[in-house]
């Protein structure tokens, strides 16, 4: 399916995807198992999400702390 399977690997690495997924990744290309690989890729992507938005709220809070502190004259 992919004309390069070095370009796949460096794209899934890149991804954060670890050596189990793309093992399986690379066993279902063997398969052609396309609708398999995109399950792999979407619980990825979720898990990535989830990641990105539990960060976003740590983030969120440190904000209002500094904000709460400048509003204080304290910083």
């Amino acid at each position: 399916m992919f004309d390069n399977q070095d370009k796949i690997i460096q794209n899934l690495k890149d991804a954060n995807c670890n050596n189990n997924l793309i093992s399986k990744f690379l066993e279902h290309e063997k398969s052609n198992k396309v609708n398999e690989q995109l399950k792999l890729l979407s619980i990825h992507r979720k898990n990535l999400l989830d990641t990105l938005h539990e960060n976003q709220k740590q983030i969120d809070c440190l904000d209002y702390l500094i904000f709460t502190i400048k509003q204080k004259g304290i910083l």
